[in-house]
């Protein structure tokens, strides 16, 4: 069994998978990693890989710890990866892009793959059907263009993300709300159909926070899965842990 741990800003993903299957997800913040791991440790006692994903250098702390409890892997540029790597500047390259690619091997090997990944930021990767990562994209995700319009503008207000059942807003608040979700929305339906113009039967992959937020109001044909990460994680791990 694997244990698979993602770690953002203020919160981590720790999950345990036997072999391709998703056994147990838990979220916590990340202060809290080493204990949740332990006790994962401790119910899973199969478990005897860890691999580590972080978007800043881990602490040494739980590297550390977690090194004297099984083999680990931690994710970087340099990885191994079971497809070849196009992009330019493969050193920035972000590991949370590496793992959803390396999730779409598994699952869509062969196939034309578009990942959107919807958290802080909005992401779009791109894979084609004979395995070559080309990139993608990066923009604003929702939150971060709710905070933008507040910080960046003397009077408008700071809202919470909320679906607009309208495309006119009539007040300040419904506008901020159908500019932002609505943006969004028809920047992901315009990227989707310049990439389906381009290559045949293409598959979109929607993951991330706010993915079950945005997969209920698009038009077009995607696979929503929230674990898509884990999973690519989970792949990268198995990929790796025999070199």
């Amino acid at each position: 069994m694997n244990l698979v741990i993602d770690i953002g800003n203020t919160q981590a993903k720790i999950a345990a998978f036997q072999k391709t299957e998703l056994i147990s997800k838990k979220v916590v913040l990340n202060d809290e990693i080493l204990k949740h791991a332990k006790g994962l440790l401790t119910e899973f006692s199969e478990i005897q890989w860890i691999i580590l994903s972080s978007v800043s250098i881990p602490s040494q702390k739980v590297v550390k710890n977690l090194k004297s409890q099984c083999n680990l892997i931690i994710v970087d540029s340099c990885i191994r990866t079971p497809f070849t790597n196009d992009y330019r500047t493969p050193k920035t390259l972000g590991t949370d892009r590496i793992a959803l690619v390396s999730a779409s091997t598994q699952k869509f090997l062969n196939e034309n793959v578009l990942i959107i990944d919807a958290g802080t930021c909005i992401t779009f990767d791109f894979i084609t059907n004979d395995n070559r990562y080309l990139g993608g994209a990066i923009s604003p995700g929702i939150e971060m263009r709710y905070k933008m319009l507040h910080e960046q503008t003397a009077n408008l207000p700071l809202l919470n993300m909320t679906q607009p059942h309208y495309l006119i807003g009539n007040s300040t608040n419904n506008s901020i709300h159908s500019g932002v979700v609505n943006g969004v929305l028809k920047e992901i339906e315009g990227v989707i159909n310049a990439y389906e113009k381009k290559y045949n039967d293409l598959k979109v992959i929607l993951t991330g926070g706010d993915g079950n937020f945005l997969s209920k109001q698009l038009k077009s044909s995607i696979f929503a899965n929230s674990n898509f990460l884990l999973e690519g994680l989970n792949n990268l791990l198995e990929f790796n842990k025999n070199e």
